[in-house]
């Protein structure tokens, strides 16, 4: 079921994210979950509008209208399947300003996707990244997030293939679960394994008083310290570690 949710016009606005002043800049808010359970059960909706609520209230935002959507953003061709997005889009248009996500993500993880968006001469908010993120640095943002999910797929696949390899029957839901499940399980043993050895370094580096995470990003390529994959650091890569401790 994909979901439009209108908040309100430009001017004192009253609706889910309070009271607003008519000087703050307008924001179209735009959320997505990719599976009809998750939008049912509320998972990772609510999630996203209170990153949205928190990011505008901190930056003189508001918020005048939220599109809600529950379809997967994979492919290039998504925006057909997402007339939220499209929505979304033609609401930024009329009001001359930013759509807002919580992540980039939300949008896609696809670049060919991000890059078309940008063509239509409507300009993105993640809250993740922040209000100054040129369109260069969404690029960039979008290709580690392309790379992400061709990663977790490789693991899925060795999972299940290890699976394969121990004799389980694959091709049903039940086992498809329990390969989806290990794959899963495996990356977060990783990612808590790494970030076990990082944070003493991000505290070490707070305490020095880098407190943003794009100057932590800074001081740890400084230092030399490479990612899980052996590249260099931006903010979204040190929230994530960070949201571990």
């Amino acid at each position: 079921m994909n979901k439009p949710v209108a908040v309100g016009p430009c001017n004192n606005t009253i609706g889910s994210y309070g009271l607003v002043a008519p000087t703050l800049k307008p924001l179209v808010a735009y959320t997505r979950v990719s599976t009809e359970q998750q939008g049912r059960s509320g998972l990772g909706i609510d999630g996203q509008r209170k990153a949205i609520a928190v990011f505008a209230e901190a930056n003189g935002f508001f918020v005048v209208a939220e599109f809600e959507e529950h379809q997967s953003g994979k492919g290039a061709d998504a925006l057909e399947r997402r007339p939220q997005l499209a929505a979304a889009l033609a609401a930024a248009r009329k009001l001359r300003c930013h759509v807002i996500v919580s992540k980039l993500d939300r949008l896609s993880r696809d670049v060919t996707f991000i890059a078309g968006l940008m063509s239509q001469r409507v300009p993105f908010i993640s809250t993740d990244l922040g209000a100054d993120a040129d369109p260069f640095l969404l690029h960039l943002y979008a290709a580690l997030a392309e790379k992400e999910r061709a990663m977790i797929s490789a693991r899925t696949r060795s999972a299940l293939a290890e699976l394969k390899a121990k004799g389980v029957q694959l091709g049903n839901r039940t086992n498809l679960a329990e390969a989806s499940a290990k794959g899963a399980s495996v990356n977060r043993a990783e990612a808590d394994r790494f970030a076990a050895n990082v944070l003493p370094v991000i505290d070490a580096i707070q305490t020095a008083g880098i407190a943003s995470h794009r100057g932590i990003a800074a001081e740890l390529n400084a230092r030399r310290v490479e990612t899980a994959r052996g590249g260099v650091w931006n903010a979204m890569q040190v929230g994530r570690i960070m949201a571990r401790a």
